[in-house]
């Protein structure tokens, strides 16, 4: 038995390794072949639109090969409230992320992504009233930092290209905020989630594809003189550059589903320094030392960040979950037993058979009844459906 157990452990950490190896594979790649694409073919909304095609294109088969569950009906008054504003939050999040890239070197772009956090709190603060813990609001302070030293001695500064990585970063915010929303009022499953926005980001984008690029294109004198073997090249970057950009979200879903969410933050923060080091080498982009480490002050915040909303979970998990038993009082899940229509008639003050038909929280898991399906709520109050970072993190950080 215990060799046994070994021996799937062994695998599953060779399988974690694998699938991480190929996330940073495809990311690192999939930001350098942008940045190629867009110095050669300067159309960050015709790169936009590829990614989006490319999510409407793949993800069909992909949910019918792993069976999602088709989605349920909802109504057209939140779908106009809530899921096309997503769809716009999405394409206008693209396009700023490419404008980003193209004005200013990928290194940069993706240190000034690690803002994030700092967007995530502030407006997580103004929309739905979330406070944070202390520790959570000292470790922004390093992101702060990092991003401030980046950008005084970022030696390729542009203005439009930092103002749009910020109004990508600010989006990607706001969308991991409203779809964390959408997953749980609807109980649609996050990847039908994701082609409904990719489809409706299209449609979308398309008249402004046509009016900014697609007339660029039957105008441009220099797109005009290209030869045959420049449009092979440029149509190969942006199919790799689409499946790119679908595969590591994919990956990273696979990733996020077998690991503990620190865990995977963790190799988020991971994967944003390669991204920075593969674009340093293989871009050759001029840096300073200072610049350099400008940017590893940022991820490293990020990374503080992150494992300070872990501890603030735990101290919440522990808090809502388990069933605080005094001598006389009993505090279950915010609601107390003299408010039941069964209300007190044992000697101790409580009816014993209302006692005995409450739920088993003591487990290590937190619950021990039936799980409800996603998207449903159980018998006792709590949803079984995943939890929101493996929900909305497919749509956020690409």
């Amino acid at each position: 038995m215990v060799d046994r157990e070994k021996t799937e452990l062994y695998r599953q950490a060779v399988r974690i390794v694998f699938l991480c190896s190929i996330w940073f594979t495809i990311s690192s790649g999939g930001n350098v072949i942008n940045k190629l694409l867009l110095n050669d073919f300067p159309y960050p909304i015709t790169v936009s639109m590829m990614h989006v095609l490319s999510v409407c294109m793949y993800l069909g088969p992909i949910m019918r090969m792993w069976r999602v569950p088709l989605q349920k009906p909802v109504a057209s008054s939140y779908y106009m409230r809530m899921i096309v504003p997503l769809a716009v939050g999405k394409f206008w999040a693209s396009v700023s992320a490419h404008v980003s890239i193209w004005k200013v070197p990928v290194s940069y772009a993706h240190t000034v992504k690690a803002t994030m956090p700092i967007f995530t709190v502030i407006l997580s603060r103004l929309i739905t009233k979330e406070k944070q813990t202390t520790k959570v609001y000292f470790s922004l302070m390093p992101i702060v930092v990092g991003v401030l030293v980046a950008t005084v001695t970022e030696l390729s500064f542009d203005l439009i290209g930092l103002l749009s990585a910020l109004s990508a970063t600010i989006t990607f915010a706001l969308q991991n905020i409203f779809s964390k929303k959408a997953l749980k009022e609807t109980g649609m499953h996050h990847l039908r989630l994701l082609h409904v926005l990719g489809k409706l980001a299209t449609l979308f984008l398309l008249p402004i594809w046509i009016l900014m690029d697609g007339s660029r294109f039957l105008t441009e004198e220099s797109l005009a003189d290209q030869d045959q073997w420049f449009w092979v090249r440029i149509l190969g970057l942006l199919v790799v550059s689409g499946f790119c950009n679908f595969a590591q979200n994919i990956v990273a879903f696979t990733v996020i589903s077998i690991v503990s969410p620190l865990s995977y933050s963790v190799a988020n923060a991971t994967k944003r320094i390669l991204v920075i080091a593969v674009s340093l080498i293989t871009l050759k982009n001029p840096v300073t030392s200072t610049n350099v480490l400008g940017m590893f002050v940022a991820v490293l915040g990020v990374l503080a960040y992150n494992k300070a909303k872990y501890d603030q979970r735990q101290e919440e998990k522990k808090t809502t979950l388990l069933p605080t038993i005094h001598k006389n009082t009993l505090v279950h899940n915010h609601f107390q037993l003299d408010s039941q229509p069964n209300g007190p008639t044992s000697a101790s003050g409580y009816n014993p058979a209302y006692l005995n038909s409450l739920p088993n929280y003591s487990s290590s898991s937190g619950f021990t009844g039936n799980r409800s399906t996603p998207g449903t709520t159980s018998t006792s109050g709590y949803g079984g459906s995943p939890s929101v970072m493996s929900q909305t993190r497919t749509y956020m950080d690409v």
